[in-house]
């Protein structure tokens, strides 16, 4: 997609259309672009992963005006950070907020990024996603305390992504750095691939995905202004990494889970960015 083009087409592009597909935006706009969107949706059965929103996104923002702004970004699918869901919430009041989010035609599908110190943090993860009806925990355990998550995977048949976090990140810097550590668990023990804090450690997010793709279980997806330790949340199409090129991999990995976006640039004000940024994937997606 060049960047003149992305351009011309957001200047268009408002919150209120976001939740529009951008095959039905170009074919009003243009009904010769017919033959275009055709190929799209030929090839849209080889998408097998749904899009996404890491509530970490609306941090500064209340339970209710997270739901409402998913919405409005025409997306279906929501995992919860903690300031939205309390980790220390009763059972009763975890089973409300997840059929709050329910009745709001939204699913709420894993939580994260849960950081676990000790066996405590660990059961007290499985025990709050089961309560909510989660399939993913997004956490961070330490290194020692990876057998007994292992053990709760298989009790509780929750998956679990570790989360890697970059440059600075003691534990899980890189995929890999997870990757290695898990690989002779159980599957359910996987990866959150996040595609930001990856490039910023220098490795290219595609082929951490395609490396690392049979204990692949979540991706964050952002964009970021350099590849290094100084690179910062940008708007998606905007900085260095080529998601195109990510998406695709994604695609060819037959990757089934969420690609979840977790904006953390303005965050007094994240909804523009966030928008542009899910527009700017859904037009890869319907562009491939």
């Amino acid at each position: 997609m060049k960047r003149t083009n992305r351009r011309e087409f957001l200047t268009c592009l408002s919150v209120g259309t976001i939740g529009t597909s951008l095959a039905d935006i170009l074919i009003s706009a243009a009904p010769g672009l017919s033959k275009g969107v055709a190929r799209s949706k030929r090839l849209s059965h080889k998408v097998k992963f749904s899009l996404g929103i890491a509530s970490y996104t609306f941090r500064h923002f209340n339970l209710d005006q997270t739901l409402e702004m998913t919405q409005r970004l025409g997306i279906g699918t929501i995992a919860f950070k903690d300031f939205h869901l309390p980790l220390d919430s009763s059972e009763e009041q975890i089973k409300a907020v997840a059929e709050k989010v329910k009745r709001a035609g939204l699913r709420l599908y894993g939580c994260g990024v849960v950081y676990m110190k000790n066996e405590h943090e660990v059961q007290r993860a499985f025990d709050y996603a089961r309560a909510a009806g989660m399939e993913l925990i997004i956490g961070v355990p330490e290194h020692d305390l990876l057998p007994l998550v292992d053990r709760k995977v298989q009790e509780y048949d929750i998956k679990l992504a570790i989360h890697n976090h970059g440059p600075g990140d003691e534990r899980y810097p890189s995929p890999e750095s997870a990757y290695q550590r898990i690989r002779f668990l159980d599957r359910r023990i996987g990866l959150c691939i996040d595609v930001g804090h990856t490039q910023r450690l220098g490795v290219d997010p595609a082929e951490a995905i395609e490396a690392f793709a049979d204990r692949l279980l979540d991706i964050h997806i952002k964009d970021v202004t350099a590849a290094t330790k100084e690179g910062t949340t940008i708007e998606i199409g905007r900085g260095v990494i080529d998601i195109p090129r990510v998406i695709r991999t994604l695609i060819h990995a037959n990757y089934h889970g969420v690609v979840a976006f977790e904006f953390e640039k303005d965050e007094r004000d994240p909804l523009p960015g966030v928008a542009e940024s899910i527009g700017y994937v859904r037009g890869v997606l319907d562009t491939i």
